[in-house]
């Protein structure tokens, strides 16, 4: 994944992909959200987000979107808007998202393209907010944006917003998209999932006594497809649900098995290799620029 701009003032950058490698919940805060434990696991693999200065202050996401979601609604043009408003700013920009990442999966597509507008448009807008006060924009936009934000794979806590950046062992990931797409807020309503696990440290997820995701028996009952994939999925390796989607991966020591576990899934399957990395791409591409 890398960034490049053209003589037509369009710029390109990385927006990667997240796992969850476990989620657990711990309870409910007084404000109605709830107190969460994971895992984000960054991915070398996502969106592309292109961008273009404008002079005239309009936050514009030209063409019609791949992926259905009214402009107004779109969290790119929230997270530009924000920035704007904060920052002053009286340019505008050309916003345009390519999809990789599969909606409402799990894989944090809309937070990352989100948390990659914040980032460079700070940069492009010369607008000078640190890495703090774009992470604590990022949270009014989404709790997963703080983590795409802060481009490190870390431990979270709360909203998922506490984050403590974690150096992860070497792996591959096979990802796969069941289709099946479930609000958040109605899993966090289901009577069956589990809110008061303990808590656990970074020590526990490290020696493998936490794993599993609090959403993953919740989704298994309620749809055949993501309970088939599961199944179909360990036996290929060590798999999981991510996130609140119905997004599923199994973990690799080496790329070679990730890809021979790829040709195993049934034909049409939408399916993707992915390496996971400590550093996101997004912040080795603002470097290299």
């Amino acid at each position: 994944m890398s960034a490049g701009e053209g003589a037509d003032g369009w710029s390109v950058w990385p927006a990667p992909a997240k796992l969850n490698l476990f989620l657990r919940i711990l309870g409910r805060r007084p404000d109605g959200y709830h107190r969460l434990q994971t895992v984000f696991q960054l991915l070398d693999w996502g969106d592309r987000v292109r961008l273009r200065l404008r002079d005239d202050g309009r936050i514009h996401r030209p063409g019609d979107p791949i992926y259905g979601v009214a402009e107004a609604d779109d969290l790119v043009v929230r997270a530009a808007k924000l920035l704007q408003s904060v920052a002053k700013i009286g340019q505008g920009a050309d916003i345009v998202v390519e999809k990789n990442i599969p909606l409402g999966g799990g894989f944090g597509g809309g937070s990352s393209d989100a948390a990659t507008v914040l980032v460079v448009l700070n940069r492009l807008w010369k607008a000078g907010l640190d890495e703090d006060a774009l992470a604590a924009l990022g949270l009014r936009v989404g709790a997963d944006v703080p983590v795409f934000v802060r481009g490190r794979s870390a431990w979270a806590e709360g909203v998922g917003e506490e984050l403590t950046p974690v150096a992860l062992p070497p792996a591959w990931y096979l990802l796969v998209d069941s289709g099946v797409s479930v609000p958040t807020a109605e899993l966090f309503q289901a009577p069956e999932l589990t809110r008061d696990a303990p808590a656990a440290t970074i020590r526990d997820f490290v020696s493998g006594s936490v794993l599993g995701n609090a959403f993953e028996p919740v989704l298994r009952r309620r749809s055949e497809a993501v309970e088939a994939l599961l199944q179909r999925l360990s036996r290929l390796g060590p798999s999981a649900l991510t996130g609140t989607g119905g997004g599923c991966f199994a973990r690799f020591g080496t790329r070679a098995d990730a890809e021979a576990a790829l040709v195993q899934l049934p034909p049409g399957s939408r399916a993707w290799v992915a390496e996971g990395v400590d550093a996101s791409p997004l912040h080795r591409a603002l470097r290299d620029r």
